[in-house]
């Protein structure tokens, strides 16, 4: 850098510089522009709408998510949110109603298998129907 230390009769140290340098300086100091900003918002966006669409990510309703978080059983909290009954998830699936209400009662834990046919027909993630 092209800068220059020069000390007044005080002793007290003051820095020169081009004002280019200076410049440059103000600008990170006062962070990112607006249209910075908006850009990287407009990026972020963009990358969640494309993860939605391809299907890794997915948005619940605030009821839905509370639900999971107090423990709620998953298979039943989803099914519920999809307005499936049990009988109409095992028609999509091929997986016998007693199954999807035992897995839901806690009575068995479901094959991996089952779980990617369940979270296929519920659209949903492997890992918020099988995941522990």
């Amino acid at each position: 850098m092209d800068a220059q230390i020069i000390k007044t009769e005080t002793g007290e140290e003051l820095v020169v510089l081009p004002r280019s340098h200076y410049e440059a300086l103000v600008a990170r100091a006062s962070g990112p522009s607006e249209a910075d900003e908006d850009a990287g918002t407009a990026r972020i966006i963009a990358r969640s709408d494309a993860e939605l669409a391809a299907g890794r990510e997915l948005l619940l309703p605030s009821e839905v998510a509370e639900a999971l978080m107090r423990g709620d059983n998953p298979l039943r909290v989803i099914r519920k949110w999809r307005d499936l009954t049990q009988t109409a998830l095992s028609e999509r699936t091929g997986v016998d109603q007693g199954y999807i209400s035992a897995i839901e009662c806690g009575g068995r834990a479901g094959s991996l298998d089952v779980f990617r046919k369940l979270a296929t027909a519920l659209a949903v993630p492997l890992d918020l129907l099988a995941g522990e």
